[in-house]
C-alpha cells in the first residue's frame, strides 16, 4: 500500500483508472498452480498490452477450486510478477466472513494495492441492506487497504444504488464493480461518483460510459487479454483516443473489433467459459493449462471450432 487509510478515497481517485483486467489461474497438467505460467502472462498483459491492473483470484481465477494457502499464493505471485508495471486487486471473496478478513489482512501484508469482496449469498433472508451494511462494516474496520465492492446476481440478489451509496461513505470503500443493468450503474454514478470508482465488467458498454458517464476505470474481466495482443491493442487505442476526447475515432477502432468479439462469444460454450477461455489464450500465445473439476474441459470439437473462429477475426496476433 501506497496511501493511508484516510487517503484510501484520494488514492484510488487519481491511481485506480484505466484498464483493469480479471486474471485465469494457469494449471499444470497435474492441476497445480503454474506459478511460471502465470508470471509470464502477467509480464504480457502489463507490459505488452499496456493493461493498468490485474484483479486476481476472482470467478475468472477459480478461487472457488482452491485451498486459502492457494488464495494466499496467488496474491504474493501477482505483486511479485507485477512489480512497477502495474495494481493489483486481489479478490477475498468467500461465503465465511472469517476467510474475507484473512485474505484481505494478506493482501494488505502481502503488498496488493487493493482488494475486493463480492456480495454473499444470504440464505433464508428477503431484505439484505442492513445485514449488508454490517458485512462491508466488519471488513472495512479490520483493514487498512481500499476495498472495492461487488455485487453480481450470482448472490442471489443485487444490492440497490441507494444502499452501495450508503457504502460509498465507509472510510476505505474506494470503488464497485457493480455487475447490473445501465440504469442502475448509471443512477450510482449520479450518487456516488465523488466518492468512489464505479465500473462494470461489459467490455461493450465500456466506451459508452467514458463518454456519457465520465468513467475512467474498466474493472474488469478478461476481454482486455483475450481481444487483444502485442501488436494489436485495439481495446486499449479506443479507451486512450476517448480519454483524450477523440470520440470519433474511438468508436471506429472500437467497432472495427466486432469480429474479434462475435468470434470469441459465439464459440464458447455455455457451461464451459473457463476452459474456453483458456484455450482461446493458448491460440493468442499465452498459458491457459486445464481448468480444475467440476468445470468441464472443451470437446476436440469444440476447440477446431473456436480455432476456426479465431483464424477468421482479424485479430493480428
Amino acid at each position: 500500500m501506497n496511501y493511508s487509510r484516510s487517503d484510501a478515497k484520494a488514492y484510488a481517485k487519481a491511481n485506480m483508472t484505466g484498464i483493469w483486467a480479471a486474471a485465469l489461474m494457469p494449471f499444470t497438467e497435474d492441476l497445480r498452480i503454474d506459478e511460471d505460467g502465470f508470471r509470464e502472462n502477467v509480464r504480457h498483459w502489463t507490459q505488452d498490452l499496456g493493461i493498468e491492473g490485474l484483479f486476481i483470484s476472482g470467478k475468472q481465477g477459480e478461487f472457488y477450486a482452491m485451498t486459502l494457502e492457494e488464495r494466499k499464493r496467488t496474491f504474493e505471485l501477482a505483486v511479485e510478477a507485477t512489480g512497477d508495471h502495474g495494481q493489483t486487486i486481489m479478490s477475498c471473496s468467500d461465503q465465511n466472513l472469517d476467510v474475507v478478513i484473512e485474505l484481505a489482512r494478506h493482501a494488505e501484508d502481502c503488498g496488493a494495492d487493493y482488494i475486493v469482496v463480492h456480495a454473499p449469498a444470504l440464505h433464508f433472508s428477503k431484505a439484505q441492506d442492513e445485514t449488508l451494511m454490517g458485512y462491508y462494516r466488519t471488513i472495512s474496520e479490520s483493514v487498512n487497504i481500499g476495498l472495492a465492492l461487488w455485487s453480481h446476481p450470482a448472490s442471489g440478489y443485487l444490492m440497490s444504488p441507494e444502499l452501495c451509496n450508503r457504502l460509498a461513505d465507509l472510510d476505505n470503500v474506494v470503488a464497485i464493480k457493480y455487475s447490473v443493468d445501465r440504469e442502475m450503474y448509471a443512477e450510482l454514478t449520479r450518487l456516488a461518483s465523488d466518492r468512489i470508482q464505479i465500473s462494470t465488467a461489459a467490455e461493450d458498454e465500456w466506451l459508452d460510459n467514458i463518454i456519457e458517464l465520465d468513467w475512467k476505470l474498466y474493472l474488469c474481466s478478461s476481454p482486455p487479454f483475450l481481444l487483444q495482443s502485442a501488436n494489436d491493442r485495439r481495446m486499449h487505442d479506443y479507451t486512450e483516443a476517448a480519454f483524450a476526447g477523440r470520440h470519433d475515432e474511438a468508436r471506429e477502432i472500437s467497432s472495427s473489433l466486432d469480429p474479434v468479439r462475435a468470434a470469441l462469444m459465439d464459440t464458447r460454450p455455455a457451461e464451459k467459459p473457463h476452459s474456453h477461455q483458456k484455450y482461446w489464450q493458448e491460440l493468442l500465445g499465452q498459458v491457459g493449462g486445464p481448468v480444475r473439476p467440476p468445470i468441464l474441459e472443451l470437446t476436440d470439437e469444440e476447440k477446431a471450432i473456436t480455432r476456426q473462429a479465431f483464424e477468421a477475426c482479424g485479430l493480428r496476433v
